[in-house]
This record gives structure tokens, sequence and C-alpha cells, in this order.
């Protein structure tokens, strides 16, 4: 696995771990700036992470691998998630989701080859008043359409597009 500038990020979470190792509990904020740092957790940072605050690899994936704010491999700038829970999805969240994947050539849980979005089949996200919904990134867009969801997948294209020139 090639990780760009890896010896720098590794000596950060280093510095970041030793501050971690004078608080009780240092595995979960280990985490978290190991995803930020990273933008993933991947098996052999999480091999670093258990060397250093020895706790069993084992024990670290079952952490990433269960909380959703961590992640095996590395997701895009834009994460689009749209909502499969029941209230949502019986009110055609999954044609949502069609457009989603149709308009950018992805599957639920892939990312694109320029980094730039990944695409999410969530569960409920406790907004089932304004259902159907889909999330880009923090930001929460209620009673969707697909031809609302496509549009806003244009404009982040465009600004990302203007942010290039």
């Amino acid at each position: 696995m090639l990780i760009k500038d890896y010896d720098k990020k590794i000596a950060l979470l280093n510095e970041k771990m030793e501050e971690h190792l004078k608080t009780r509990g240092p595995l979960m904020p280990t985490l978290h700036d190991a995803q930020d740092i990273f933008g993933a957790i991947p098996l052999p940072v999480q091999k670093v992470i258990s060397e250093k605050l020895g706790v069993s690899v084992a024990h670290i994936n079952g952490v990433v691998t269960f909380y959703s704010r961590f992640s095996l491999t590395p997701k895009g700038k834009h994460v689009v998630g749209v909502c499969l829970g029941t209230a949502c999805y019986v009110k055609n969240s999954q044609s949502v989701l069609d457009a989603v994947t149709g308009e950018l050539g992805l599957k639920p849980g892939e990312t694109s080859e320029d980094g730039l979005f990944t695409v999410e089949a969530t569960r409920c996200i406790g907004a089932c008043g304004l259902a159907p919904v889909y999330t880009v990134g923090e930001e929460v867009t209620g009673i969707a359409t697909s031809d609302k969801v496509i549009k806003d997948l244009r404009r982040i294209i465009e600004e990302e597009k203007n942010k290039n020139d």
C-alpha cells in the first residue's frame, strides 16, 4: 500500500499518540487523529497504533470497522449518503440513490478515481420528518428528489472545476 507522505504522516500520528498516552483511553482519540491524517485507517496504520498503544490489532480493527466515522479505505472529498431507512425508503429514496449512482457512475461504497466523491447507502440519520433525505458531507437535504440531488452534484462538480481553473 502506497500512502503519500507516509513517513511524515506516521511521525505526526506518533506525536499525537504520545499526547494521548498521557490520558485515559487513548485509543479513540488516536483513531480520530489517524482518520484525519490518513483519510482512512488501513491495516498498516492499525499496526503502528497497536505497537504504540499496546492494543491488539484485532481490537483496533474491530473498533475501526464498527464505527461508521472510521474507514479502511480513503473516502472522497464529498461523501454523498442516501438514507435507505424505512421512512425514506417508503418515500422512494431508492430512486434518489439510483440518480446519484447514475450521475456519478459509482456504486454504493465506491469512491471516484479523482477522489472527489464517495457514494454511501446509509441507514436512518434521524431526519424522518424530511424523508427522503440525502447528505453531502454534513449537509442534510430533505424532501429529496432525483432532480434535486443531480442538481446538487452538478453544482459541486462545477465548483470543483472552478477551484482548479
